[in-house]
């Protein structure tokens, strides 16, 4: 039988963050309105109503949990957590405001809780820690996670579980981590004991994993659209999941076979009661039940109610890729049965469109919403490539530049509040503040009608992508496999200043756009000629980079087809040394590593470059970024150093046809990584030797049309190589063969590039360090001021080489 509606519990005035259902006659939940309140029933047929209600202070209550009767608590203690960073314990039969307990040692925020049955508490906190308490004392400190412990499970009086936002899940024996387990992407949200197999664990990723104990895993399970905030298991084995795409997902085998959608933007919280009965905890501030069993089912008006409610929810129209309605098939469509349980339809239903998504158990299409305009349609702002109802500035500190904030009226101000924390690497104890900023900034919108819907959670436009590219700004390559808060190829934000600003010949600073240097064209000056100082791309995430090669080589690993190209034992561990050898050498203070990168290092880059599929190389070229960067030893043998810059064009595909335009986005963000791979050979300390790596580049490029690069970010970093090699020329005689290269190359650049002034300043400088008395590099030069007419730079510059021809 399908799970439906047994009952709504009403009582809370905030989201409900977590609930707890030990027993049939007992359910605990938590919420934001500071309370956690207790619900009883006297039978299994009678309704659940409100027992006790405790308020431990003025902060939210973010966790709860039970601790089963024991001799000086008959009715067993309540526990709960919040944002004061107390851990409070109530005496169920103790009718008190005050608790019995109050536990005092974390931080801030107290996440998560878990309780075994001699009444071990264990706590985890967003201070980076969990603390285990006995006898309502600490009895260890857990620590060993470098993020926030989202989530802890009590195992026995002495094992326990705990997740972080730092994407691992630690076994720890009293008060030492025993085992580590990896292969989540972002951070770990809950965890859930399976009997007689292990545990489940659900991450940001939107995954859900089965572990054995011994870190074997077991099954992936995909099907959440967004962030996976909380597991449960009942009593039958079937794994429950809740998650910010508003579905309850009922996963049983290894397979979804029900998925229960809320009216509500989060389901943040499940539990189960032992009787299999799923109980949920939502932003709504509902908590509500659900059965298997035909006898607890609400009544039909109930029910039909509830599902009137998830349908009213509409699905803005953008949200779907720009979907017109008349192009969508009609009701005839759904004689067709989906393929499995969470299967979504869109229908044309006589000029409305309509979602639907397949129930296999019931085994019929349900009606989750309607499309409509989004809100704000004609208002919307773009962001890194996304259009949202508002980005705010965030003045973070006086005197710093303001901090982008981008938020969507459908979503829950909670997930864009802390998507900016952590993109901006900023303490979760600002969150309560960022929320209150958002709602007194954005309009207030209350859900229900279309026009202030939540996004649907499997078309909606903040929906977590997990196997296809998501939009991208000229400037902003994203990793098309993992969506929301993902590794990102470093993008125009985070990258090196253009070469006007913060360099040794020009005071200035370079404006963002042609018309700002037009607007100010005071605060311009070209480049003192010559130019000593290459410009290098050594900015990178090394722990997100060395994650996302490490998630590649897992999924490669399970695919029969596939396994061959990936990475096992030994030269997974030298793709590990090169991540420590980067860890150190990039610290502030960079430390000495203690070991080098040798050639068999880049024999296993060589390796991914070549043998990995081409959508899934953009994490190796940014590693070869580095290793050029900050080991160029590793490769200094001529022979070895071709090979790997061939493998490097591999990498970019660079043999393939350069038509039809614009490439794909995996190609373009690869053929970016590899321009930024050649910049950083030309350090001040690399070596030219016998130049055949030089020309071997320069022939590469030369086989590449100049408009394939549609990208402006990408036409100025391979302006940037051609830079950087003129420095090298500045400092040594370059062979006049390279010499005659590079002038072609430069030359090149300045004749095409008509849209963006930096690429044909930096070109320009170029120019400049190879002075020449070629007629063409005249006609440029003359031609080129006219082109950017509004950037000063551009035509100093070239009034100043022209003046030395």
């Amino acid at each position: 039988m399908p799970y439906k509606l047994s009952t709504t519990l009403r009582g809370h005035k905030g989201d409900v963050r977590a609930v707890c259902s030990p027993r049939d006659d007992l359910i605990l939940s938590a919420s934001r309105d500071t309370t956690a309140i207790y619900w009883t029933r006297q039978s299994s047929d009678a309704a659940f109503t409100k027992s006790q209600v405790f308020k431990p202070g003025q902060r939210f209550v973010s966790s709860v949990t039970y601790i089963p009767p024991l001799p000086e608590a008959p009715q067993g203690y309540v526990v709960t957590g919040g944002q004061d960073a107390l851990v409070n314990v109530y005496n169920v039969a103790v009718s008190s405001e005050r608790p019995e307990y109050i536990l005092i040692g974390h931080e801030q925020n107290v996440c998560s809780l878990s309780a075994a049955p001699d009444g071990t508490i264990i706590s985890g906190s967003w201070d980076q820690t969990a603390k285990v308490w006995k006898g309502f004392e600490k009895a260890y400190e857990l620590l060993g996670h470098e993020q926030s412990v989202w989530a802890v499970i009590a195992i026995d009086p002495s094992q326990f579980l705990t997740g972080s936002a730092d994407n691992t899940i630690k076994l720890w024996h009293q008060n030492k981590a025993v085992k580590t387990f990896t292969g989540h992407t972002q951070a770990v949200r809950g965890l859930a004991l399976i009997p007689e197999i292990g545990f489940a664990s659900c991450a940001n990723d939107g995954t859900i994993r089965v572990w054995t104990m011994e870190g074997d895993i077991v099954h992936i399970l995909s099907g959440h659209t967004s962030f996976v905030y909380s597991l449960a298991v009942t009593s039958r084995g079937d794994i429950i999941s809740g998650g910010e795409d508003r579905t309850v997902r009922i996963w049983r085998d290894g397979e979804c076979v029900q998925s229960i959608v809320h009216p509500a933007i989060s389901v943040w919280a499940v539990s189960t009661l032992p009787n299999t009965d799923i109980v949920t905890g939502c932003s709504d501030g509902l908590v509500r039940v659900f059965s298997r069993v035909e006898e607890r089912w609400a009544s039909d008006e109930e029910v039909r109610n509830f599902e009137v409610d998830v349908a009213a929810h509409a699905v803005p129209a953008p949200t779907v890729g720009g979907v017109k309605v008349n192009t969508l098939p009609g009701m005839d469509a759904l004689i067709t049965p989906g393929l499995k349980s969470g299967d979504v339809k869109m229908i044309n239903n006589r000029g409305v469109g309509e979602v639907y998504q397949w129930d296999g158990i019931r085994h019929k299409w349900e009606k989750v919403g309607n499309l409509t305009d989004a809100p704000g349609t004609s208002n919307k702002q773009t962001f890194e490539g996304k259009q949202y109802d508002y980005v705010f500035d965030v003045d973070i500190q006086e005197g710093a530049p303001s901090l982008k904030l981008p938020y969507n009226i459908t979503e829950n101000p909670y997930t864009a509040a802390q998507r900016f924390l952590e993109r901006n690497d900023l303490p979760m104890h600002f969150l309560d503040q960022v929320v209150s900023f958002i709602q007194k900034s954005a309009e207030s919108v209350t859900l229900g009608s279309s026009a202030t819907a939540p996004s649907d959670p499997f078309t909606g436009a903040s929906r977590y992508q997990a196997s296809q590219g998501a939009p991208a700004s000229s400037g902003d390559f994203m990793d098309p496999f993992t969506g929301a808060s993902r590794y990102r190829v470093p993008s125009v934000s985070s990258l090196p200043a253009p070469l006007s600003t913060a360099e040794p010949w020009s005071g200035a600073s370079r404006p963002a756009n042609n018309a700002a240097a037009a607007a100010s064209p005071q605060t311009q000056s070209a480049a003192k000629l010559p130019v000593h100082t290459p410009h290098l791309f050594l900015q990178a995430n090394i722990p997100a980079m060395q994650a996302k090669l490490h998630q590649f080589n897992d999924l490669l690993r399970q695919e029969i087809s596939a396994s061959s190209a990936a990475l096992y034992n030994r030269d997974l561990s030298y793709l590990d040394d090169m991540f420590s050898f980067l860890t150190k050498i990039s610290a502030t203070p960079p430390t000495q590593p203690n070991f080098p990168v040798t050639p068999n290092h880049i024999e296993v880059l060589i390796h991914l470059l070549i043998k990995w599929p081409s959508a899934q190389r953009f994490p190796v070229l940014d590693l070869s970024r580095l290793i050029i960067a900050h080991a160029p030893e590793s490769y200094a043998e001529p022979e070895f150093t071709t090979r790997f810059f061939n493998a490097l064009f591999e990498g970019a595909e660079w043999s393939q046809p350069w038509t039809p335009l614009p490439l794909p986005k995996f190609r373009e963000t690869n053929i970016l990584l590899l321009f930024r791979a050649l910049a950083n050979a030309f350090k001040d300390d690399s070596t030219i030797g016998d130049g055949a790596w030089i020309k071997l580049i320069f022939e590469k490029i030369q086989q590449a049309p100049y408009a394939a690069f549609t990208k402006p970010q990408t036409r100025m970093t391979l302006s940037t190589i051609y830079f950087n090699m003129s420095c090298r020329g500045v400092r040594e005689q370059l062979d006049p063969g390279l010499r005659s290269a590079l002038l072609a190359l430069v030359l090149s650049v300045l004749q095409n590039e008509t849209e963006d002034a930096e690429t044909a300043y930096r070109a320009l400088v170029a120019l400049g360090n190879i002075p020449t008395q070629e007629s063409s590099a005249r006609a440029v030069l003359n031609t080129l001021p006219a082109t950017f007419a509004a950037d000063v730079r551009v035509r100093n510059l070239s009034q100043d080489i022209l003046a030395l021809l």
